[in-house]
């Protein structure tokens, strides 16, 4: 029924049993070695959140009348107003500057066409 193994497969057989033994007392070891660590510190510090206040504040610091009202599905104010990255070619004749430095030449290619 059974099939006969070879010499060389019960040789590696064999290897791979020790090899895997031998990374599971490393792991083993490691982490025995890391929480004796732990252990001799005596410290051991949890992460924790701080506790939300009782009372939400109706005005934001800062400024002196509430939040903008909330409506679904309307825009969402910004202060300041947003800014392009790439001015338009008349804000650009003004002064303006670019927010992002210009494409490296390897960055750029060829327009597409339609």
């Amino acid at each position: 029924m059974g099939a006969e193994m070879t010499p060389n497969e019960k040789r590696a057989n064999r290897t791979d049993l020790i090899l895997s033994a031998v990374l599971i007392a490393g792991g083993l070891t490691l982490s025995g070695i890391s929480l004796m660590q732990l252990a001799s510190r005596g410290e051991i510090h949890f992460a924790q959140t701080t506790q939300p206040p009782d009372t939400q504040p109706s005005v934001p610091a800062g400024k002196s009348d509430g939040p903008a009202e909330s409506k679904p599905g309307g825009t969402r104010p910004t202060t300041p107003a947003p800014e392009p990255a790439r001015p338009d070619a008349d804000a650009q004749k003004a002064g303006a500057k670019p927010a992002l430095p210009p494409a490296p030449a390897e960055k750029t290619g060829e327009p597409i066409r339609n």
